[in-house]
């Protein structure tokens, strides 16, 4: 072939680099380039002949092709029209084609892939089309001088590999739209799974959200909500076994991971069994709400939960802890609380302090049992009593009054949860 032929084809920009093309003796035949160009000629005056065989090809041969040609049957035949155009013409003119050509297959590449038509069925279109143009150069060549058909073997191998690139840019320009669909798609679900976690999502959207999340809008739901001992961690994917018909949607938050359960006919409860709680990592688990809507209210009082759980780690059920809850739900009245309740006490020595403070709550965790509390703490059941007994004196409550009890009850939860 000419040297025009075997020029590098320039630069396009935001397309890969053309191929230079391999020389080869047969590129210089002369008389093999002079019946391209004839036969490239009279398929050029033919082209739209040449396009209702390609659709008819693609229509019988390539099933999602029929889909989109009955979808669109115009649209697809001037797409057609336009490819076979330019790549013919790079046959007659390659210097002046070639880039052109190259940038209509990266815009068919893009194209296709926006309207979601499968690249293997993209690529059997470029190369049933490549076919098409090769047969149509060797019937016309048989036809004006069957002798010159043995010259076609000499440019057979720069037509093909001319497909070859073509199909490569079609892939090219196809994946990196497509993953510029995912990353747009993924970013969506991410936007909406925040604006139902933070309470922000519209009702009148709702429909539309369940439907692009694969959720019910009014199924029950339940958030959970996990803070890792390190925040990079992203512990929540692996958090939860869910059996079978609950469904789990996670988000990573500032400073937790909260998953928005589909419960289905379970309860908050159930979750329970279901997690698997890294070392140093709290998890808090809502109350069951009903409906999509309900979700943000659900987040916080997972958060609520969350900020009941020991900090060495653990699980906390919102309804099992709901004394806790609202102590942390208003920490200034849980501060107060405390120094009205332990204020004598907490300006003991710390050894001291801890020590009446630690066998009030193994008391109040044995059931009010001097006994056991004492078998808990490795010390006689009389020291126990006279432990609880000077924690009265300083106190001033009686641990045989329930109301005593219960604010000595909330006062240590409070201590513990909030610092105080």
């Amino acid at each position: 072939m000419s040297n025009a032929v075997r020029a590098r084809v320039r630069a396009v920009p935001g397309l890969p680099p053309a191929s230079p093309p391999v020389r080869s003796p047969s590129l210089l035949d002369a008389e093999a380039v002079a019946v391209l160009r004839r036969a490239a000629a009279v398929l050029m005056d033919d082209l739209p002949e040449l396009t209702d065989r390609l659709l008819a090809v693609l229509q019988e041969r390539e099933p999602a092709y029929r889909a989109a040609i009955e979808a669109d049957a115009s649209g697809l035949w001037q797409e057609a029209h336009r490819s076979l155009r330019h790549n013919v013409g790079s046959f007659l003119h390659p210097r002046e084609s070639r880039d052109a050509a190259r940038r209509c297959s990266w815009r068919i590449g893009a194209e296709r892939a926006e309207a979601g038509l499968p690249l293997d069925a993209l690529l059997h279109a470029f190369r049933l089309g490549g076919a098409l143009v090769w047969r149509g150069l060797v019937d016309e060549t048989a036809r004006r001088d069957p002798d010159d058909v043995r010259l076609l073997v000499h440019v057979a191998a720069d037509v093909w590999n001319f497909v070859d690139e073509h199909c490569t840019l079609v892939a090219d320009a196809y994946r990196q739209v497509e993953r510029q669909l995912a990353w747009r798609r993924e970013n969506r679900l991410r936007l909406m799974t925040t604006a139902l976690l933070d309470g922000t999502a519209r009702i009148a959207d709702l429909p539309d959200v369940a439907a692009a999340l694969e959720l019910p809008e009014h199924g029950r739901y339940a958030v959970v909500s996990v803070a890792a001992a390190h925040p990079a961690a992203h512990v929540g994917t692996r958090l939860l076994s869910l059996p079978p018909g609950m469904r789990v949607l996670w988000q990573t938050g500032a400073d937790a991971e909260h998953g928005i359960v589909h419960l289905a006919d379970a309860e908050p409860a159930d979750l329970v069994a279901c997690v698997t709680v890294p070392a140093g990592a709290r998890v808090g688990i809502s109350r069951a709400v009903d409906g999509l809507a309900a979700v943000g209210d659900a987040r916080r009082l997972s958060e609520t939960a969350l900020r009941a759980c020991p900090e060495t780690g653990g699980t906390v059920l919102l309804d099992e802890h709901l004394p806790a809850a609202l102590l942390v739900s208003a920490p200034a009245l849980g501060t107060a609380l405390v120094d009205r309740v332990l204020g004598r006490l907490l300006s003991l020595d710390p050894a001291d302090r801890d020590l009446l403070l630690d066998t009030v709550s193994v008391w109040l965790d044995s059931d009010g049992s001097a006994q056991r509390a004492a078998t808990r703490l490795y010390c006689h059941r009389n020291t126990v009593l006279n432990r609880l007994r000077r924690f009265e004196q300083l106190t001033g409550r009686s641990l045989t009054r329930p109301a005593d009890v219960v604010d000595t009850s909330l006062a240590l939860t409070a201590r513990r949860l909030l610092g105080s």
